[in-house]
């Protein structure tokens, strides 16, 4: 699966290295080839203990979110958002035909939750899933590729209110999986994606516990699922 795999240590990058890394910050896009009959899936079809409990390997969370030794926090932070930012984007892509402006006229989640966009005005408007979901990405990806926000080179420093671009973007990302889940958890079993969607969620969610990068109030429709992942040994 590649880009669907969430990141081990060994993708640890270097500053000079990570300027690689926007050479196609899309990444492999998965088609969406359902072929087999859907599951009875109903509810919140991802709490179901034969839903919750797959992943698609075995891992620490605690040491794989860890700092490293020797290494700068804001580099590995950097790091980490570019990883989750390319793998949340692959499972957009796998659902995007199913993902439309018919189907998902809102950006909706658990909890009768509705996602709305802030334009540049500082209005919050409604939106579809996909629509919403693409002005994420792509103001997720302008600041990734932002010199002054995400430096590559040498020598350069991360901004004063760096933190805060992560706390943005990481609040942006949740909300998209916060969307797949609620809307799209039938067609994601379906392809057989979600062991790889809740090792992802699982490995998202662990690292923002490391840094406190989000308010619990902000991920708190999400709770269900997180302490279903915990008694099964995900979180």
């Amino acid at each position: 699966m590649g880009g669907c795999h969430s990141m081990g240590r060994s993708a640890i990058v270097k500053h000079s290295q990570r300027k690689k890394e926007f050479i196609d910050l899309n990444g492999p896009k998965l088609r969406n080839n359902i072929t087999k009959s859907p599951r009875s899936l109903t509810g919140k079809p991802y709490l179901q203990p034969g839903c919750v409990s797959e992943r698609i390997v075995q891992v620490d969370l605690k040491t794989l979110v860890s700092l490293p030794n020797g290494f700068d926090k804001a580099e590995w932070m950097a790091t980490n958002t570019i990883a989750f930012f390319k793998h949340i984007n692959v499972f957009s892509g796998a659902v995007s035909e199913l993902c439309t402006g018919t189907t998902c006229p809102t950006t909706s989640a658990a909890g009768n939750k509705t996602y709305c966009w802030q334009d540049d005005h500082g209005k919050r408007v409604k939106c579809s899933g996909p629509l919403y979901t693409d002005y994420a990405m792509s103001y997720i990806q302008e600041l990734l590729t932002d010199e002054n926000v995400f430096p590559t080179k040498n020598g350069s420093a991360f901004p004063i209110g760096f933190v805060f671009m992560i706390q943005k973007i990481f609040l942006y990302l949740f909300h998209i999986m916060a969307h797949l889940y609620w809307a799209h958890y039938r067609d994601i079993a379906r392809l057989e994606l979600h062991p790889h969607l809740n090792t992802l969620y699982a490995h998202f969610m662990a690292f923002n516990k490391e840094f406190g990068i989000l308010d619990p109030g902000e991920t708190a429709i999400m709770d269900d699922l997180t302490t279903a992942m915990s008694k099964h040994s995900l979180y």
